[in-house]
């Protein structure tokens, strides 16, 4: 492995900081605390584990990736063999797995006593192998087998992403081991994080922000990551104070909930001095935050399609902007931004479509070079978000030219949903949109036409989305109509729908 170590790869990023700080405290979550060398012993022992139950190169593996320490070693152990991971939402219902399962047609599937009857049932439709299910917590009873690490490139898919999860097929993101290398590398220079930080994040393992931001970066800086559970906005400034957290990543919504919690005088007295955050709230709310909480915060944005989007630059604060383009702190440049509206620069002032050239572009869709072709285009990628080109290398977001909704850090697709609505037999026609969010982001909203003869009663309909949907595709708002507005080719007109809360509607949350 030594002639490997200075590869960009994520078993390489591991082993150099174990070389480095083999005794000091690494990772800090519920079940356990490690130092950097005995983070890397347990790793060795799961690669043992899944290395005898048959997992080699290039094999595909889902995980039913719970915020654990278990759950992370697990990861890591599956780029010791050069094996791809398809982290997928725990939350996910028997349909949405069973849909990742014949998707991706896992060498085996990673999970934990909880999750073990839902899985079996769900990998008994993989489509050419019966895949093996393997508890998490016992990969680390293995005895080391004292193998080498395989032989891994760093343009080799390392984890592929579900951007969206359906019943159907997911857009799964191919990103690379030389994206999240960089991505570790990248982020304790952006943010200017020391061996003495501590990282905390309660952003889930099966995205790219905990794994490449937090725990990469956690890494490169010789610090320690805290890994929480979930993100509990009752108890999250006593878990910075338990744990001596000094950063911590959000997302918008996470703020704002915490801002919604009741004010305490000791608000402030809390050992974070710095939080990573997207997109940027206006600059009153911004400073706000920052006076309550006695922290600093910078912002960025990024995206599963590459980790090297925007960041606020050292000594700079660019309120309401995601920032310039990141770069690497070694490599130099290497990031460059556009925004094109119909194909052509928009120039100062101007709004279009943010698009973005790197070496941490994904390699594309798992088997949709359609869709992959439709995004990254001449090298550059499209990221489907307008911004504004501020004129001094920051931009500002303006909103998503991709359907795709975001709703408390999460992405769904909206024909999933209306797919759903669609199954109960009194709805003849769903369409689904985001509407404005008082916690950030958006909320989801379903118009729906009653199938001839029938009566839609929305308090059934919504207990049946909730059994068939994970809980963040289920919809908060219902309206009933008579009919929906369609394109002269026959498709939904969503922009024809009204996004104001109106009289007319279901709240569902007062019935939660």
């Amino acid at each position: 492995m030594a002639a490997e170590i200075n590869v960009r790869t994520i078993p390489a990023l591991v082993r150099r900081a174990v070389a480095a700080v083999p005794n000091s405290t690494w990772l800090i979550a519920d079940d356990g605390t490690h130092t950097y060398a005995g983070a890397l012993e347990r790793v060795e022992r799961a690669a043992s584990a899944l290395r005898a139950a048959g997992v080699g190169r290039g094999d595909r593996v889902i995980v039913t990736a719970r915020n654990t320490g278990d759950y992370l070693l697990s990861w890591f152990a599956l780029m010791e063999l050069g094996a791809v991971q398809v982290p997928v939402n725990p939350k996910s219902t028997l349909d949405e797995l069973t849909g990742f399962v014949v998707q991706v047609d896992p060498a085996v599937v990673i999970t934990d006593p909880g999750l073990a009857p839902m899985v079996a049932t769900a990998v008994r439709s993989a489509p050419s192998r019966a895949p093996a299910v393997l508890d998490v917590h016992e990969l680390y009873d293995a005895a080391i087998d004292g193998a080498e690490p395989a032989p891994v490139d760093p343009d080799d898919v390392a984890v592929m992403i579900p951007t969206s999860g359906t019943t159907g097929r997911s857009k799964l993101v191919m990103q690379t081991h030389r994206a999240y290398a960089m991505a570790g590398e990248g982020f304790p220079y952006w943010l200017r994080l020391t061996s003495a930080d501590r990282l905390m994040t309660s952003l889930p393992l099966f995205h790219i922000n905990a794994p490449a931001y937090s725990t990469l970066g956690s890494l490169e800086a010789h610090a320690s990551l805290v890994l929480l559970p979930s993100f509990s906005a009752h108890d999250f400034l006593d878990a910075a104070r338990r744990t001596g957290a000094t950063q911590f990543n959000s997302i918008g919504a996470m703020l704002e909930i915490l801002m919604r919690q009741p004010e305490r005088p000791d608000d402030a007295d809390n050992p974070i001095r710095l939080c990573y955050t997207g997109p940027s709230p206006e600059r009153a709310r911004h400073e706000e935050i920052e006076r309550r909480f006695g922290w600093e915060m910078t912002c960025g944005y990024a995206l599963s399609e590459s980790p090297y989007g925007l960041v606020w630059l050292h000594d700079t604060r660019p309120y309401g902007s995601l920032g310039a383009p990141r770069q690497h702190p070694e490599l130099g440049h290497v990031n460059d931004a556009r925004v094109l509206e119909d194909g052509w620069p928009v120039g100062p002032g101007g709004t279009g479509e943010l698009e973005l050239r790197n070496p941490a572009i994904m390699k594309g869709y798992y088997e949709m070079p359609e869709e992959t072709a439709a995004v990254v285009v001449d090298g550059w990628l499209r990221t489907g978000d307008l911004v504004v080109d501020n004129g001094d290398g920051t931009y500002t977001f303006v909103g998503r030219k991709k359907e795709v909704i975001r709703r408390r850090g999460e992405n769904l697709s909206p024909a999933e949903v209306e797919a759903a609505l669609e199954q109960h037999a009194d709805v003849a026609e769903a369409a689904v949109v985001g509407v404005p969010s008082d916690l950030s982001e958006e909320e989801v909203k379903a118009f729906m036409i009653p199938a001839p003869g029938a009566t839609v009663d929305v308090a059934v309909v919504h207990e049946h989305a909730r059994g068939v949907l994970a809980p963040y595709k289920v919809p908060r708002y219902y309206e009933v109509v008579d009919e929906l507005p369609h394109t002269p080719t026959g498709r939904l007109a969503k922009h024809k729908l009204s996004k104001e809360r109106t009289p007319a509607e279901i709240d569902t949350a007062a019935t939660r």
